[in-house]
């Protein structure tokens, strides 16, 4: 066993926490009302939207939110391209109040897949955004943890194949700042939402040390309040990064 491994950041202090989100349940909220799936993802964007907007009184600086995943492709065509439309419209609608409310907006996840409209408009929210810094929004589109690992090596081993990197140097840092979330944190908190007790695939790197909390609570139904909730239950645990407390 080697004990040179970098010793995590110690947490940040409650006003400056990096949440991630796997929001899920929004199918399974229309479902329970009988109404279409769509129904329920447009209502989770109303969360979102809230929950954005209550980050600075939460202690929320950094929020990260599973949005669509590479998994999330063997969806009905209607509902995958109710879900792209869904993002365009969203950051159509949202741009000016993320502007006023000092909101950067970026995205991670592999973009080649996605709509060129949809593409563009996503560099434009990231530029449009660009000098914000009260909360950093990140959504990932596209995005799946193994993904983002096979294309962080491939660019290690291109760079170390045609010499810019050698292997000697490459660590845990260096394969960090190859992943989409280089300009991160890494999440002190991952929540998932409706009751599922998995990871799917998120931030497998990034999260080591994370707290992780499941609720039952569907995304519809999950509000600034709930995620009050678990922040409160959060700022009582002791995180030790494998470390011990005497």
């Amino acid at each position: 066993m080697s004990f040179d491994q970098p010793t995590p950041d110690l947490p940040p202090e409650h006003g400056n926490l990096h949440v991630a989100v796997i929001m899920d349940g929004n199918g399974r909220w229309a479902k329970n009302r009988g109404w279409p799936r769509l129904v329920g993802h447009r209502k989770g964007a109303e969360r979102v939207r809230e929950l954005v907007a209550a980050c600075p009184d939460l202690g929320i600086r950094h929020l990260t939110l599973y949005a669509f995943s590479t998994e999330n492709w063997k969806r009905t065509t209607e509902e995958v391209m109710g879900l792209m439309s869904l993002f365009a419209r969203y950051i159509k609608r949202e741009a000016a109040r993320m502007n006023r409310e000092g909101v950067r907006m970026r995205v991670i996840g592999d973009r080649s897949r996605l709509d060129p409209k949809l593409a563009g408009l996503i560099d434009w929210i990231e530029q449009e955004t660009a000098g914000n810094d009260t909360v950093h929004l990140t959504v990932a589109m596209n995005y799946g943890g193994r993904d983002e690992l096979s294309r962080a090596t491939r660019a290690i081993a291109r760079d170390v194949a045609e010499g810019r990197l050698a292997p000697e140097d490459v660590t845990e840092a260096t394969i960090s700042d190859y992943l989409d979330t280089s300009f991160l944190p890494d999440p002190d908190l991952v929540v998932r939402s409706s009751g599922e007790t998995r990871v799917s695939n998120f931030l497998l790197w990034q999260a080591a040390y994370s707290e992780y909390v499941f609720t039952p609570v569907l995304w519809p139904d999950f509000t600034p309040d709930t995620m009050r909730t678990i922040l409160d239950k959060f700022q009582a645990r002791e995180r030790r990064f494998g470390g011990v407390t005497v």
